[in-house]
């Protein structure tokens, strides 16, 4: 008999800890935001739509010109194709080769330099954005802050989490 009231005592006493330690140990509080809702609020992701956007102009303005270059180049050979001796004729299709595969390549360097463009401006502000998300999430004792945007996320308490998308906005959009 003494040695049950000894383990229920001892019990009560561990569950009687755990309770104090529960007590002590502060809540985590973590924050979440949308990056893609805080990055199409900021100023400089306007200017950074306007700036990609005469980037392309001009790459397309120059893949006209090249394309009507080779235009003007392949219809002055089909007009003398029959007239000219075979080794000019080689010549030009070469030359014409030439400027064919220089086109495409030139296509396809003017689409990775836009996709470069575009990811380093992305890559800029989203530096903005976690130096302001650290701003506030320091301010507030989160441990952490998830971006719900990744769609890794099925599901956040909202009474245990904490909305900061406005706040970033309002941070960063004065």
């Amino acid at each position: 008999m003494v040695l049950v009231t000894m383990v229920c005592f001892a019990q009560e006493t561990k569950m009687a800890q755990d309770t104090l330690v529960a007590q002590q140990t502060p809540a985590l509080k973590f924050g979440y935001l949308s990056y893609e809702a805080v990055m199409h609020a900021m100023p400089d992701y306007a200017k950074m739509q306007e700036d990609m956007a005469q980037l392309q102009k001009y790459y397309e303005a120059e893949m006209t010109r090249v394309e009507n270059d080779f235009n003007i180049k392949y219809e002055e050979f089909l007009d003398g194709q029959a007239s000219f001796p075979k080794t000019i004729l080689q010549k030009r299709q070469s030359e014409l080769q030439e400027m064919l595969d220089k086109n495409i390549a030139f296509k396809k360097e003017s689409q990775q330099m836009l996709k470069k463009a575009k990811d380093d401006a992305v890559k800029d502000l989203y530096k903005v954005i976690d130096a302001a998300v650290e701003t506030i999430a320091q301010k507030r004792g989160m441990a952490l802050v998830i971006d719900t945007d990744k769609e890794s996320v099925t599901f956040i308490n909202p009474i245990m989490g904490e909305d900061i998308t406005e706040d970033v906005k309002a941070l960063l959009v004065r």
